[in-house]
C-alpha cells in the first residue's frame, strides 16, 4: 500500500509539474510542446498502473522508458537510478570499497577471472579460477554478476567470509577477507620494453592518471630511459582534465590542448596546457586501436597536431562527444552528451552521426567524402571525423577461428586450470613457455571437447559461394565446390598444429596470470605484440622518427 501511495505521490507531482508549464506557456512555443508530452507521459504512467490487467514494476517501467527515450540520442546519455550510482563512481574514480577481484561467468558459475596486484582477496589467499560458492552464507552459485559483487563489496574494515571450489582440492575452501577501499591502477604496469626504451600502460582516464603517468615517466627517466611508449589501446576514456593534464606532461605550458563546443555557450570553452611539461624532447610512440577513445583521442590528437611524437598502431574509436552529469530527484544522475571537441588542429575526430538515423533507427558513419583537411604544427595533413589515424598502421592478423572458439567455450581457461593444479611457481613472466610436450598435452586434451567453429578459409568460401549462386553457371562447379568444402572440413583437424603459435601464447598469458597477475601478462606480450616492436623500430630509428614528424613518408 506504502509504495502505491508513493508511486502516486510520484505521479502527483510529475502531473503538477507538467501542469505548472502547461499553464505558463503559450501555444505554438517549445516549452507547450514539452509541457504536452510530460502531461501525456504522465497520464499513461498512472493508466497502466491503475489499470493494466497484470501487476507492474512503477519503478522498472519508467527506468525502461527513460532507456529506451534515450537510446534514441547517443550511447554515451544515460539514466543512472541510485542503486546504479556506485557502480558509476567507480568507473569515473577508478575507487571502492571490497576485496579487490574481477567476477565473471566460467561453466555458468561465478568464479574468479582476475585479483588486483596486493589486494585484500590476494592477501587471503583467493585465487584465479576459483569458483563462488557462497558469500556470507549466501548461495551464489546461481546468481549474477552484478548480484555476487554487490555481496563482496561492503565498508572498508568490515570482514566478509566467501567459501569457493578450488580445482585440485578434494573440499570447499572457506575464506574469510577484510575489506578495503580499493583504488584500481590507472597505470598498472610501466617499465622497459628493451634498454633504454620505457613502456607506460595507461588503462583509463579516472582521477590521478596524469599523476600517475607522470610518476611513472619521471621514474623511467631516473633509470635512463631516452624514448618512451604510451600504450593508449583498449582505453575507453574518461575524465576531460586527466586527458588535459597528461597531454601537458609533453607540451608547454600555455599551448591549446582541447576545445569543447555545445549548445549552451557555457560549454563553449578552450582547456589549454596550465603546468610546467616534464620533457617537451623525449622522443614518443603513442599505441591506439579501434577501442581507444575518448579522452584517449584528445592526448593521441595533441601529440599528433604538435608533431610531439609519432601515433602506432590502428585507427581510434571515433568518440568526439563530451559528458557531463546533471543531478536528478531521488539520488539519481542523468549523464548527457553536452559538446563535441576538437584538437589543437581544429579537427572533430567523431566517426558517427547520431544526429541523423534512418527509419529504421540505425545510424553510420560520417561519409569520407566529407572529411575535411587539417594541419598539424609541422604542416602536415590530418583530417576530421572516423577517429584518429595512426602516422604509422600496424596490421593486426586475423584472429583464428579455431581459437575464438576455444576462448568463447571456456576450454582454455580450464585447461590452464588444470595445468597450475600443484605447481607453485613458473618461470618469470617474460621467460615463461610452454614445451611442445606440454601443447601436445593440451591437444590431446582439447581433442575430447565438444565445440564447433567455422575455419576463416570457410568464411570465405561461403562468401564465395553465395556470390556463384547468382550466377547460372552455378551448378557447373558446384560439385567441385562441395569436394573443396568437405576438403577444407577434414583440414580443420590440423588447425591446432597450423595455429599453435597463437594458441600457444594465449595459454602462456593465461598461465602467467595466474602467476603474476596482470603485470606479468603485460610483460609477457613485449616479444609477439605487433604493435610494441613496431614502436621500437620507429624509436630507434631516429631518422625514420624525423621523417614521419616533418611527413616525409
Amino acid at each position: 500500500m506504502k509504495k502505491y501511495i508513493k508511486s502516486k505521490l510520484g505521479l502527483f507531482s510529475i502531473a503538477m509539474v507538467a501542469m505548472f508549464v502547461f499553464v505558463a506557456a503559450s501555444k505554438g512555443d517549445k516549452f507547450f510542446e514539452i509541457a504536452r508530452n510530460l502531461d501525456t507521459f504522465a497520464t499513461i504512467y498512472k493508466e497502466l498502473n491503475a489499470y493494466y490487467v497484470d501487476d507492474i514494476n512503477p519503478n522498472k517501467l519508467m527506468k525502461d522508458g527513460i532507456d529506451e527515450m534515450l537510446a534514441t540520442l547517443d550511447p554515451y546519455t544515460n539514466y543512472i537510478p541510485e542503486d546504479n550510482i556506485e557502480d558509476y563512481r567507480t568507473m569515473t574514480t577508478g575507487q571502492y570499497d571490497g576485496i579487490g577481484c574481477i567476477i565473471g561467468i566460467q561453466n555458468k558459475r561465478p568464479t574468479v577471472l582476475m585479483l588486483y596486484q596486493n589486494a585484500p582477496a590476494v592477501q587471503a589467499g583467493l585465487k584465479i579460477a576459483d569458483e563462488l560458492v557462497s558469500v556470507d552464507g549466501i548461495v551464489v552459485s546461481d546468481k549474477q554478476v552484478d548480484d555476487v559483487s554487490k555481496l563482496l563489496k561492503g565498508q572498508g574494515g568490515t570482514s566478509v567470509k566467501v567459501k569457493v571450489k578450488r580445482q585440485g582440492s578434494p573440499a570447499e575452501i572457506e575464506l574469510t577477507i577484510t575489506r578495503k577501499h580499493i583504488t584500481i591502477d590507472n597505470v598498472p604496469y610501466y617499465g622497459f620494453v628493451e634498454p633504454q626504451i620505457g613502456y607506460i600502460q595507461l588503462t583509463e582516464f579516472t582521477n590521478n592518471a596524469a599523476k600517475d603517468v607522470s610518476f611513472a615517466l619521471s621514474d623511467l627517466k631516473k633509470q635512463g630511459a631516452t624514448s618512451v611508449i604510451l600504450d593508449l589501446r583498449g582505453n575507453p576514456g574518461g575524465l576531460l582534465n586527466e586527458a588535459v593534464d597528461l597531454s601537458n606532461l609533453f607540451i608547454p605550458r600555455g599551448k591549446n590542448v582541447v576545445s569543447t563546443k555545445g549548445k549552451i555557450t557555457d560549454w563553449n570553452k578552450t582547456y589549454t596546457a596550465l603546468n610546467s611539461p616534464i620533457d617537451t624532447e623525449i622522443p614518443i610512440a603513442v599505441l591506439i586501436n579501434g577501442r581507444s577513445a575518448s579522452a584517449s583521442e584528445i592526448v593521441s590528437g595533441v601529440i599528433q597536431d604538435y608533431d610531439r611524437g609519432v601515433l602506432v598502431g590502428q585507427k581510434s574509436f571515433g568518440k568526439g562527444l563530451v559528458q557531463s552529469t546533471r543531478p536528478l530527484p531521488y539520488n539519481s544522475q542523468l549523464k548527457l552528451t553536452v559538446a563535441k571537441y576538437y584538437t589543437p588542429s581544429g579537427r572533430c575526430i567523431q566517426a558517427i552521426d547520431y544526429s541523423h538515423r534512418a527509419e529504421d533507427g540505425t545510424v553510420s558513419k560520417f561519409a569520407d567524402s566529407t572529411h575535411k583537411a587539417f594541419k598539424t604544427q609541422g604542416n602536415r595533413t590530418v583530417y576530421d571525423g572516423g577517429g584518429v589515424t595512426p602516422d604509422v598502421v600496424v596490421t593486426k592478423p586475423e584472429y583464428p577461428a579455431i581459437l575464438l572458439s576455444i576462448a568463447e567455450n571456456g576450454f582454455l581457461f580450464d585447461w590452464v586450470t588444470t595445468y597450475v593444479v600443484g605447481k607453485q611457481s613458473i618461470a618469470p613472466a617474460k621467460e615463461f613457455h610452454l614445451s611442445d610436450k606440454e601443447y601436445d598435452e593440451f591437444v590431446k586434451w582439447i581433442s575430447t571437447k565438444d565445440y564447433e567453429y567455422k575455419s576463416n578459409l570457410e568464411k570465405e568460401l561461403d562468401k564465395l559461394v553465395e556470390t556463384a549462386k547468382s550466377d547460372k553457371s552455378y551448378d557447373l562447379v558446384k560439385e567441385q565446390v562441395d569436394a573443396l568444402r568437405s576438403k577444407v572440413a577434414k583440414n580443420k583437424d590440423k588447425e591446432l598444429y597450423l595455429y599453435k603459435n597463437e594458441i600457444k601464447q594465449e595459454l602462456e598469458e593465461n598461465i602467467i596470470s595466474r602467476f603474476y597477475l596482470q603485470k606479468g601478462v603485460i610483460e609477457s606480450s613485449f616479444d609477439d605484440d605487433l604493435d610494441i616492436r613496431e614502436a621500437v623500430k620507429v624509436l630507434k630509428d631516429r631518422a625514420r622518427y624525423q621523417a614521419i614528424l616533418k611527413g616525409v613518408k
